[in-house]
């Protein structure tokens, strides 16, 4: 206890000669000053699945539809849309008088635009809807066309990351194909200002800005900027994040440590949140080197205890569930026990048997993993350490957040990353399972195709639900990956800081600083 308030002490002390540019933060009643843990590689919706892109872009752009706060999909940009009875296609009317940033209102030219960009982009996308197509009806009207019924679509194009944002068609239009868009122009209640590398993302308050009607829910509803300013300070070092929140440098931080947790609990200053988000794994590179092989895939699933990589990562019970599902509890219409049994399995002897018949001879393996998110690193060590008991060579490799995005991509350099995924709402948003995707990863199993394919035209919820049991109970045997466990997000706000929501990330909309 002594060494922890210690450090808290030093980081303190340190805050103002830190590297990391704080300009602008501060007690402005008009300014949101975030304390966020990683730069994202872009703010471009359509490119990117990654929670750092997401929790920033949902800002600035914003889709058709929208998950409530009881997982259902409500309309968003649209004022309402319909389902064709055959299930072949989707129509949506869209809200008149809605404005882009730049003053141009909204049209059916721009969003079928933007839902085509957006559908040849994203991997759920492309998986589902590669041979369907978004057309223009009327000014204020699109149908999405499909070449079958699917009853997932609308789930599809609900998702919370690699978002369908609806942006200018002009934009759409010049934007590279290698960088992304060159303009950040949604039509959200914040619009995007400047953004300094490695210092922040400055958004402000769209004046314009036509609020969806009832009330706010999950990602719907009522939508208002109360801060004229919203901006977000990129601080990688967790110490520095929490002694920001605790001296009123930030009014709001993201990812408060584990370890730091039920400090902050006592500080009469501050609101603490802790809300559920999402799930551990190590993703194995199956299109080179050892875990090419199922056996080796088995034998890391075996080494390593779950319970002891969720406690390093996490620290506390209260933030972590073993949880085998890869839909958890909470998802009572997909939730089944298949598979718990090699979840649980932990039997290092039988792992290191299994290393050898896969062929291992002693070259490295390389964990790569980033510092940005802690528990990421924290549960790598943990990997790491368990497969070195077993006879394994293991070199953990560790990278910024961006960094370890563009080397997950390239098939030489890694053979195990670890990552955190949002919790699905559906079965098909489990990317690492689909082959369609091109995930990195690089999942190839033509059963998982086959189960997913029965999933989505599945006459009943529960026959999907049948259909969704026999695919995870193969995710466990096949193993492109190995779930540890779900996790939950602290965050904490300054007690002047009212209506601060998490849902699939920090909703900053609706929320005032007095």
């Amino acid at each position: 206890m002594f060494r922890r308030l210690l450090s808290l002490v030093l980081v303190v002390g340190l805050v103002g000669c830190s590297t990391t540019s704080n300009e602008g933060a501060g007690n402005d009643a008009n300014t949101l000053d975030v304390a966020y843990m990683a730069q994202p590689a872009t703010i471009d919706p359509h490119t990117s699945n990654t929670s750092a892109t997401s929790d920033i872009a949902r800002n600035i752009f914003e889709q058709l539809v929208a998950f409530d706060e009881n997982y259902e999909v409500a309309p968003l940009l649209a004022e309402s849309y319909e389902e064709a009875d055959d299930g072949k296609s989707i129509t949506f009317h869209l809200r008149e008088g809605v404005t882009f940033h730049n003053g141009k209102e909204m049209t059916a030219d721009d969003v079928v635009a933007s839902m085509e960009r957006w559908r040849g982009l994203s991997g759920k996308a492309i998986a589902f809807l590669s041979e369907s197509e978004f057309v223009k009806e009327d000014d204020y009207t699109v149908v999405l066309k499909m070449d079958k019924p699917l009853t997932i679509a609308k789930y599809i194009i609900a998702m919370s990351t690699t978002f369908a944002g609806i942006m200018p068609e002009e934009t759409v239009e010049s934007a590279d194909e290698a960088t992304g868009i060159k303009e950040f122009i949604g039509t959200g209640p914040f619009k995007f200002v400047d953004w300094k590398q490695d210092q922040h993302i400055k958004l402000e308050k769209y004046e314009d800005y036509q609020s969806p009607t009832g009330e706010a829910s999950g990602l719907v509803g009522k939508r208002v900027a109360l801060v004229d300013q919203l901006t977000f300070h990129f601080v990688q070092d967790s110490s520095t994040r929490t002694a920001g929140i605790q001296t009123g440098e930030y009014d709001v931080v993201m990812n408060i440590p584990p370890d730091n947790v039920e400090q902050l609990k006592g500080d009469p200053n501050l609101q603490l949140h802790i809300d559920p988000l999402g799930y551990l794994t190590s993703i194995f590179n199956k299109k080179q080197g050892l875990f090419t092989d199922q056996k080796a895939r088995q034998a890391v699933n075996l080494a390593v205890d779950k319970e002891e990589v969720m406690l390093s990562a996490y620290t506390s019970e209260e933030i972590f569930t073993l949880e085998h599902g890869l839909l958890s509890e909470d998802y009572v219409n997909w939730h089944n026990d298949a598979g718990i049994e090699e979840y649980n399995a932990y039997d290092p002897e039988r792992a290191k048997q299994l290393l050898q018949e896969a062929g291992y001879n002693g070259e490295p393996i390389r964990i790569i993993t980033t510092r940005d998110y802690e528990d990421y690193y924290n549960g790598g060590v943990v990997l790491q350490q368990k497969l070195e008991q077993i006879g394994a060579n293991v070199e953990l490799e560790v990278y910024d957040w961006p960094s370890l995005l563009e080397k997950r991509t390239d098939e030489n350099a890694y053979d195990l990353y670890m990552m955190g995924f949002l919790h699905a709402t559906d079965p098909t948003q489990i990317q690492y399972l689909d082959s369609r995707y091109d995930f990195p990863g690089w999942t190839d199993h033509a059963v998982f195709d086959e189960l997913l394919d029965e999933l989505v035209v599945a006459p009943t919820p529960e026959e999907a639900k049948e259909i969704f049991a026999k695919l995870q109970a193969e995710n466990w045997a096949y193993l492109p990956a190995i779930k540890y466990g779900d996790y939950k997000r602290a965050h904490a706000t300054r007690q002047n800081v009212s209506n601060f929501q998490f849902f699939h990330g920090p909703v900053f909309w609706n929320v005032e600083k007095e």
